[in-house]
């Protein structure tokens, strides 16, 4: 008997107030695969530029649509050779698939095994439903990207937002030196995280204020925000130093530059060590806020704004 379940659906590329609640038929367990009960989902700005159409020539998509790639929950059922876990495990995964289809802001997802990792045992459903995209992300783009190495010298844009956050945190794990840019109010907050300096990108000129700190520059500038945030800091980069963005792609930089475009993959493995770290206290998920199915449209409203303090999570 086919299974139904309450989600977040859309039917056309018009943004987030065309998301709406409602009931859709679950797809056939198949080899490999589990049925998870979703517990909770973090939602990340990608969510509302999924919405507006701008990545359908990037990867396939089919309506109508199911929004979200992260999620905390429960293995429910489990598909021939889906053997990693057991019933009853308490997971968590970037749920990303190569087609655009079946996303996370739903009761239910079916998930190949592989993208599974055991959620951290020491926070809530909710925060760790907060961790795997934007853990991922800067995981990936400081560490694999970015070869950070202890002692250099990080400049983060965007530092108080989901990404931001948990690249303040992953930088100290490596013994770096950190400046958080972020508005004036979220300064304390990115000091709790470990950001050594912060600067208020209002007011100033970001490169300026780096250089007062470090005047020789920094070694990796990793941007969450891009536009005129990024084109200030970029005289405050060292001539051997890198550029990490997860926004701009390089059409408008300078070609000498070393540059990186970080897109990030699903990495079951990454999850894992993101787990320790998390159950270790090394990194913390702070949870902003909380939305139900139905509020599904106001809590992608409110990621687009990019002024968000932490993780913005759907309970189902």
């Amino acid at each position: 008997m086919k299974k139904e379940m309450k989600a977040a659906l859309y039917d056309q590329f018009d943004g987030p107030s065309k998301v709406k609640s409602g009931t859709i038929e679950l797809p056939e367990l198949k080899e490999g695969e589990v049925l998870i009960k979703i517990k909770a989902a973090g939602v990340n700005p990608v969510d509302t530029v999924i919405t507006k159409g701008y990545y359908k020539n990037m990867m396939p998509h089919s309506f109508p649509i199911i929004p979200g790639w992260d999620m905390a929950g429960v293995i429910e059922a489990r598909g021939h050779a889906a053997r990693r876990f057991e019933v009853g495990d308490e997971v968590y995964a970037y749920a990303r698939r190569p087609e655009v289809k079946w996303g996370t802001f739903a009761e239910y997802i079916i998930i190949p095994d592989s993208y599974l990792s055991k959620r951290p045992k020491n926070v809530s459903m909710e925060e760790a439903a907060g961790i795997p995209l934007a853990g991922l992300t800067a995981y990936q783009s400081l560490f694999k990207a970015g070869k950070l190495a202890k002692g250099q010298k990080l400049l983060i844009l965007g530092a108080s937002g989901g990404v931001g956050s948990f690249a303040i945190q992953l930088a100290k794990t490596k013994g770096a030196e950190v400046i958080g840019v972020a508005s004036s109010k979220n300064h304390d907050y990115m000091r709790s995280l470990g950001a050594d300096h912060t600067i208020d990108y209002k007011g100033q000129d970001i490169g300026e204020a780096v250089k007062q700190i470090f005047p020789e520059g920094v070694d990796l500038i990793f941007d969450c925000t891009s536009g005129e945030s990024l084109q200030q800091s970029l005289k405050c980069l060292k001539a051997d130093g890198k550029l990490v963005s997860i926004l701009n792609q390089g059409d408008d930089l300078d070609p000498k530059i070393d540059h990186e475009f970080v897109f990030v993959e699903p990495n079951a493995l990454q999850l894992d060590h993101l787990s320790e770290l998390v159950d270790q206290g090394k990194v913390k998920v702070n949870v902003g806020q909380t939305f139900s199915l139905d509020e599904t449209a106001k809590a992608l409203e409110q990621i687009e704004t990019l002024h968000t303090t932490g993780k913005i999570v759907i309970v189902p």
